[in-house]
């Protein structure tokens, strides 16, 4: 239990299990402590902050007296209502964990059943408002049990006999169940404004669990994948769903902050935002799967992301739509097993990445011939894209890596330039809008000729990171998905033969890290684990190269490092054998479905090329 000591070292990243009501999330780990929350946003300051410093940051534990890890635990099949059960002498106990869509205010609901015998068990409440820094101030009402600091406030409510040990603290509560009874204890929050006291359900927790358990349920239906990996294909499109903000249909990349790619090093980002190369992906994801009106959402929240000026991108934004994510550091929070510094904020919001430009290009394209309806402007928001890209193709950029060191220029970024060329064509086609063609056919045959003549290195006879560099990059994997050369090319085959030196047990980097000088390249000190997408990206390569018995076991191997309920961080240790980074990732999780579908024999008619994200 947290009592006594407070430890600087989180859980390992796999123990941790994801809750979601389609606005924020929560992480659970295997001890039945949620150590991480954010209310009432994706983006909102933590008030539970444990999983980057200490309980003293924030947690929420509900588990039996003696503590421990769980003995087993799984989400209830096709949902986001997580079991958690504990086995002793004294008799077992089942901890049901979720957050209802929602309808009213965020709230979190641990319902605790016994099983058999007899059970003494305890909920440990120590909230700590931003950012895991500020001590509420605690009181008992008629309504009861409220912390408030700031604009923020949280109920804590029990709808069963309980007793508080110590009067000076009225958030840990004490209970005992036996086999056949049921306590759930509910944390809601609200607006500390607010006169009254928001209620904690419109109905009882058991039917607020059934109806959370319908929703889901009802969802993963329309799911058209059939194919042999189904049960992970599902868990990963729960897991995207989860990670989209229902009101606006933004997508966060990851529901946390600053979990490192280096344990204890200075790879730590702030992934509760919406990366516009991160949502095409998932929108080509979605729509192959049958999810038909996220993918619409998503497509109307891009549209009113980049309104404006649509010449000028962003690389990312927030869930609403916001563009301004500044990046600032919490010295107050030791960091994940002292992985330093804590940032909130991404200052990937001000960087350069071209890219970015032949994803929203490729995404229109795609809800065009999806026949997903389309605003009257859409034409417009082409040419002013096309009109940015002429503008401003040839400069350097950060690349999908988004770089902190110089920028340059990226081979993958102008495979990008291509193709956002290529798709305004073939929609000016579709459109009957050709007044612009020759101009960007000929852009497109440009870049075409510049990347196929400064990104080949003939040495290698592979395609490299950037012009006159010797470094190999996983994205260079992407050129046959994203149409630039056709897979049966021996520029594409000799390439996927060079990436295999970025391979480290079975696992595949980004980038060579023996390459040119890393340091240099991206601006950051130390290494990094092998990244999942990345791997991903190579079993589809070897599939469409002619290997389909190599794809399936570099697939199985990935699908292998899941953690127990079937979630994927954005990085992987072999040497270590655990996650690294933020999770569950959605890049993780997109890839992930997408090869399912690339390795299965089901029709996809959605299925088209992409490329792909790394951020910062």
């Amino acid at each position: 239990m947290h009592d006594g000591v407070l430890p600087i070292m989180s859980s390992p990243i796999e123990d941790y299990a994801l809750l979601s009501d389609l606005e924020t999330a929560a992480m659970v780990g295997r001890d039945g402590s949620i150590d991480w929350l954010c209310l009432p946003r994706f983006d909102s300051p933590a008030c539970l902050a444990a999983l980057l410093g200490t309980a003293d940051n924030g947690f929420w534990r509900v588990a039996p007296r003696t503590g421990g890890r769980c003995t087993r635990r799984a989400y209830r099949h096709d949902t986001l209502a997580l079991e958690t059960e504990w086995r002793s002498g004294g008799g077992t106990v089942r901890v049901t964990d979720f957050m209802p869509p929602r309808t009213q205010s965020p709230c979190v609901v641990r319902v605790v059943e016994g099983v058999s015998g007899s059970v003494p068990m305890r909920s440990e409440l120590r909230l700590r408002f931003h950012q895991g820094r500020v001590v509420p101030w605690v009181r008992d009402t008629e309504s009861g049990t409220v912390a408030v600091a700031g604009p923020d406030a949280v109920w804590l409510h029990a709808d069963g006999p309980v007793s508080v040990p110590d009067r000076q603290d009225p958030t840990t509560l004490d209970f005992t169940v036996s086999a056949g009874q049921r306590l759930a204890v509910t944390l809601v929050w609200s607006p500390s404004h607010l006169p009254e006291a928001p209620a904690p359900l419109s109905v009882p927790a058991e039917t607020a669990l059934k109806e959370t358990s319908d929703f889901w349920r009802r969802w993963t239906a329309r799911c058209r994948y059939e194919g042999p990996w189904r049960d992970a294909v599902v868990r990963s499109l729960i897991t995207l769903k989860a990670l989209t903000y229902a009101p606006t249909g933004g997508i966060v990349a990851a529901p946390t902050a600053s979990l490192p790619g280096c344990i204890g090093g200075e790879r730590n980002w702030d992934h509760r935002f919406c990366w516009l190369r991160d949502s095409t992906l998932t929108l080509s994801c979605l729509l192959r799967s049958g999810y038909r009106d996220e993918a619409t959402a998503w497509l109307n929240w891009l549209m009113r992301a980049i309104a404006g000026d649509p010449a000028h991108l962003q690389t990312v934004y927030g869930v609403g739509g916001q563009r301004l994510l500044h990046e600032t550091e919490a010295p107050w929070l030791p960091g994940y097993e002292r992985s330093r510094p804590v940032r909130f904020g991404n200052s990937a919001e001000s960087q350069f990445q071209l890219d970015v430009y032949g994803e929203v290009l490729d995404a229109l394209y795609l809800s065009l011939r999806a026949g997903i309806p389309m605003p009257a402007r859409v034409w417009g928001v082409v040419e002013a894209l096309m009109s940015g890209l002429i503008r401003h193709w040839r400069e350097p950029d950060q690349g999908l890596w988004q770089v902190r060191g110089p920028g340059r220029q990226f081979v993958h970024s102008k495979v990008m330039a291509w193709v956002a060329a290529d798709r305004a064509l073939r929609m000016g086609e579709l459109l009957g809008r050709n007044g612009s063609s020759g101009r960007w056919r000929a852009l497109r045959d440009e870049v075409h000729r510049e990347v196929c003549q400064e990104g080949w290195d003939a040495r290698q006879g592979s395609f490299v990171q950037s012009y006159g560099s010797s470094a190999l990059d996983a994205s260079a994997l992407l050129i046959p998905r994203l149409g630039f050369l056709p897979a049966r090319d021996e520029r594409v085959r000799g390439t996927v033969r060079a990436v295999q030196r970025l391979k480290h047990g079975g696992f595949v980097r980004r980038y060579d890290p023996s390459g040119d000088a890393v340091h240099d390249v991206d601006g950051m000190r130390g290494p990094e684990g092998t990244f999942v997408a990345c791997t991903l990206w190579y079993a589809d390569a070897l599939a469409a190269t002619g290997h389909p018995g190599q794809a399936r076991e570099v697939f199985e191997r990935a699908l292998a490092i899941r953690n127990d309920v079937g979630l994927l961080a954005e990085q992987w240790d072999p040497d270590a054998g655990r996650q690294l980074g933020n999770a569950p990732q959605a890049f993780s999780h997109i890839a992930l479905v997408e090869t399912a579908f690339a390795l299965s024999s089901e029709p996809s008619p959605s299925r088209r090329s992409r490329g792909g994200s790394g951020r910062r």
